[in-house]
């Protein structure tokens, strides 16, 4: 895989994922085979600063966790109303994470396809 191909890559996304991450994303991107860069090109990543915004705003709802894709926990959340508040506040701190990790599932996914 061309590595300057590879590093625009990574500036251009860099804000998606967790900054102890990048080395790494970008070493399996190099190993990559070439038929592959198109697949990882495409891909579409959520924003942890949205995320966040939406759980600051409609964290009560779980609507933070269906945006991601945790169904599971957007459901949860929708049925407690937000765990009675509490499971909203501690998701202000923990959805930027949350949001980031599905991406890094996301990218993984795509490049071992």
């Amino acid at each position: 895989m061309d590595a300057q191909k590879v590093d625009m890559f990574i500036m251009s996304n860099n804000k998606y994922f967790e900054s102890h991450q990048v080395g790494a994303i970008r070493d399996r991107l190099l190993e990559m085979d070439e038929s592959s860069w198109p697949v990882v090109q495409t891909l579409q990543f959520k924003d942890p600063t949205t995320a966040l915004i939406v759980s600051l705003f409609a964290g009560q709802l779980g609507i933070d966790r269906f945006l991601i894709g945790d169904t599971g926990l957007g459901i949860g959340k929708l049925l407690t109303c937000g765990g009675l508040g509490i499971w909203a506040i501690i998701d202000w701190f923990m959805i930027m994470g949350a949001t980031r990790e599905r991406n890094m599932e996301k990218l993984q996914q795509s490049i071992s396809a």
